[in-house]
């Protein structure tokens, strides 16, 4: 889904190894050029010089007939062989996980440029938010202006970085006739990074999509899941994300809520269920409930039982986990505990309703959204560290601030 993955393909395609030059460093302009979702025709360094208010300064193309940005730290050159591959990981992600280990592309480094007192930068990921969640927040805000341009019937988009950005998104659109949401959707599902997007929250109702919590009540008072509920599996899915049985491979939902409101949710829990695999719960917002549930290894099918259980009728959405608790901390929390664990084609459950090959579901909906077996451990802070950094940090910008 990246612009240098398409030309390294076209590369592969010649059986010629594709020039690349990599750049560390430079103006903050620089980074945040190179991660932003740009159109494939939209050089970075034409929008780097945007962000910066003035040109940046390049030379002139050199023999990989790429420019070198003279203001980057370090500038890295040579050469991506084609169809030759090595093994990258395990490490952390940005999702929150050790990612696993996988064969990718890789550079065979001809020379190195840096400048004097030149600083190699870096940063940590793991459990968002860390310091990438910002950056990721940043280009949402400076890019939104551009969304109703390129989508016209996209009012608003917001992807959630506490999802690792590409499982949960969540949009605003116009619906002036019949399910034009739909076709909103898809154009959202088509677009650049936000075609990795996993799960997409759909209303036309006017609300902040930054805030989670008031989007997904907004959805589940108006959705009718026997209609708004659109799954598409067998489908590609982003690296990082370890849901579907196999890497890169996984499944896409939709979930609409239009109109007037169809449903008053439920505020409260009070209930109790039969079945022993199961325990406590707690309510994330109105109509989303989240239940305690043994861990999958030891019931697979717990979430197609808890769909018969009678405590959770009339609530519009139920989530299976491992730590009811700790999921409903936060909306950050909720993101990152439901939306990161499960795979719509294969965690989606309820009492199912279809009507030629349209496949509905009643009343509830159940997602389960606990750790399976074959996903990534989850990342740990190793104490001493974080504890040495933060020293080093303190002293750094105690200094900065004496001047």
């Amino acid at each position: 889904h990246r612009g240098g993955g398409f030309h390294y393909h076209e590369a592969e395609l010649r059986n010629r190894a594709l020039p690349a030059r990599i750049f560390v460093g430079g103006p903050p302009a620089l980074t945040i050029a190179s991660i932003a979702p740009l159109p494939e025709d939209i050089p970075e360094l034409l929008f780097a010089s945007l962000l910066m208010g003035k040109k940046l300064d390049v030379a002139r193309p050199d023999d990989l007939g790429i420019q070198m940005v003279l203001d980057a730290d370090f500038s890295i050159q040579g050469k991506i062989p084609p169809r030759l591959r090595k093994p990258e990981g395990p490490f952390g992600d940005h999702y929150g996980y050790y990612s696993l280990q996988h064969d990718y592309p890789y550079l065979d480094v001809e020379s190195i440029n840096y400048r004097k007192d030149a600083i190699f930068p870096a940063t940590i990921v793991g459990r968002p938010p860390q310091e990438d969640h910002y950056i990721a927040e940043f280009l949402q805000d400076i890019l939104e202006p551009l969304f109703p341009l390129v989508m016209p019937n996209v009012k608003k988009v917001w992807a959630y970085e506490e999802s690792g950005v590409h499982s949960l998104a969540g949009v605003v659109v116009k619906n002036r006739y019949h399910k034009e949401a739909f076709a909103a959707a898809l154009r959202v599902l088509s677009e650049g990074h936000l075609s990795l997007t996993k799960f997409l929250m759909v209303t036309d109702q006017d609300c902040n999509v930054k805030d989670f919590r008031q989007l997904l009540i907004k959805i589940l008072e108006r959705t009718d899941l026997r209609s708004d509920l659109f799954v598409f599996a067998n489908v590609s899915q982003d690296t990082l994300d370890y849901t579907g049985k196999k890497v890169n491979e996984g499944s896409k939902a939709i979930l609409m809520g239009l109109g007037e409101k169809k449903r008053n949710l439920k505020e409260t829990w009070s209930g109790s269920f039969h079945n022993s695999a199961l325990s406590e719960a707690k309510l994330f917002c109105p109509g989303a409930l989240c239940v305690k549930g043994v861990p999958y290894h030891m019931k697979a099918d717990l979430a197609e039982e808890l769909v018969k259980e009678p405590a959770i009728k009339g609530y519009a959405m139920v989530l299976l986990v491992d730590d009811p608790e700790e999921a409903c901390k936060s909306s950050e929390d909720f993101i990152w505990h439901v939306f990161t664990r499960f795979d719509p084609h294969s965690d989606m459950y309820g009492e199912t309703v279809v009507e030629k090959l349209h496949v509905g579901i009643k009343d509830t909906l159940v997602i389960d959204c606990r750790m399976k077996p074959w996903y990534p451990s989850v990342l740990e802070e190793d104490p001493q560290v974080a504890k040495a950094v933060e020293e080093k940090w303190g002293a750094v910008m105690d200094r900065v601030c004496r001047g």
